[in-house]
């Protein structure tokens, strides 16, 4: 039997950095965030039912969904959103699951599954256990503000928006503190690996 973990965080964790690291040595990762852009291309039954429930206004030229336009109808509509999230949701899961399923028909022993919102979307039913990288608070706004140019409010706007990194490290298996250097992240990193003897 395969291991499947998940691997979580918060916006600007550094989650996509282990996860790097975690391909680098030849672990499956199955991104979700990947998937939830595959699931809306061109030809693919989201989108299909996207621009059903939408309509045409959401595509760009070419055919392709327009990121910006849907967000912008979504953004402060709770109602269509959940009706986005009712189409992408299923989707997502269905794509990952799959993945998950080739990886193991491919020989893996582990399956890294890379869910930013594990806890929020209540997805802990696909892992078996769980990795959450953890930043305090002043060091994920610190690194917020840096990579995507946000002021104060609006990086904090955006933190708040998700569930506290504190919270999620409360429910882990296993914390990596990503506060210090790379250096100490990876070696925390190879720490559980071999504590949960885990292999690719």
């Amino acid at each position: 039997m395969a291991n499947v973990i998940g691997l979580t965080g918060g916006i600007a964790s550094g989650k996509s950095t282990v996860s790097q690291m975690l391909k680098e040595k030849d672990f499956a990762v199955v991104d979700a965030d990947i998937a939830a852009r595959a699931v809306v291309e061109p030809g693919q039954q989201a989108l299909t039912q996207i621009v059903e429930t939408f309509g045409e206004g959401v595509l760009q030229a070419d055919g392709s969904l327009d990121r910006l336009k849907l967000g912008e109808r979504i953004f402060n509509n709770e109602d269509e959103r959940k009706k986005l999230n009712g189409i992408v949701h299923p989707a997502v899961r269905q794509f990952m699951l799959a993945e998950k399923e080739a990886a193991i028909q491919a020989g893996k022993k582990t399956i890294i599954m890379d869910i930013p919102l594990l806890f929020e979307s209540q997805l802990t039913w696909m892992v078996e256990k769980v990795i959450v990288v953890y930043v305090n608070e002043e060091t994920q706004l610190h690194r917020l503000m840096a990579r995507n140019g946000f002021d104060e409010v609006a990086a904090k706007s955006r933190i708040a928006s998700q569930l506290s990194l504190a919270d999620k490290a409360a429910q882990a298996d296993a914390v990596i503190n990503n506060n210090g250097t790379i250096i100490e992240t990876k070696e925390q990193l190879e720490q559980i690996l071999m504590d949960w003897h885990l292999e690719p």
